[in-house]
């Protein structure tokens, strides 16, 4: 079993920034893919972020693209999300997901492939 745990959420003023992190425990012996996803109240969990198991390759929402950055410590099952220019519509609540398995890059920013998700934390921008 491997547990996530969000930090970096709260309140912020449109324009500002950012950053969250997310830490893997327990069962980090292999390399997982890691991903943010957000859900804003009542609406569906949106794929954000998401980083390959090497961290060479890298893959964005279009609604946060050029504005958000995801990286990861090398060897490490830790991942960050930088956010810059927030705006009014990115407050939600922001998932950390770790993916244990083999899939095609292009699989990753697919909720239904990630095995593992942190408790979330929240993110408000206000305008």
């Amino acid at each position: 079993q491997v547990q996530l745990a969000e930090s970096g959420g709260g309140l912020v003023q449109a324009g500002g920034s950012l950053r969250l992190s997310c830490t893997a425990s327990g069962r980090t012996s292999s390399s997982y893919a890691m991903a943010w996803f957000r859900s804003a109240r009542g609406s569906e969990r949106e794929f954000v972020a998401a980083i390959s198991w090497g961290g060479g390759s890298t893959f964005y929402g279009d609604s946060v693209k050029g504005r958000f950055t995801i990286s990861r410590e090398s060897g490490k099952n830790t991942v960050s999300l930088q956010m810059n220019n927030l705006k009014s519509e990115d407050t939600a609540v922001y998932y950390c997901a770790a993916l244990g398995g083999v899939v095609a890059l292009s699989a990753l920013t697919s909720r239904s492939e990630y095995d593992y998700w942190g408790q979330g934390t929240q993110v408000t921008v206000s305008s």
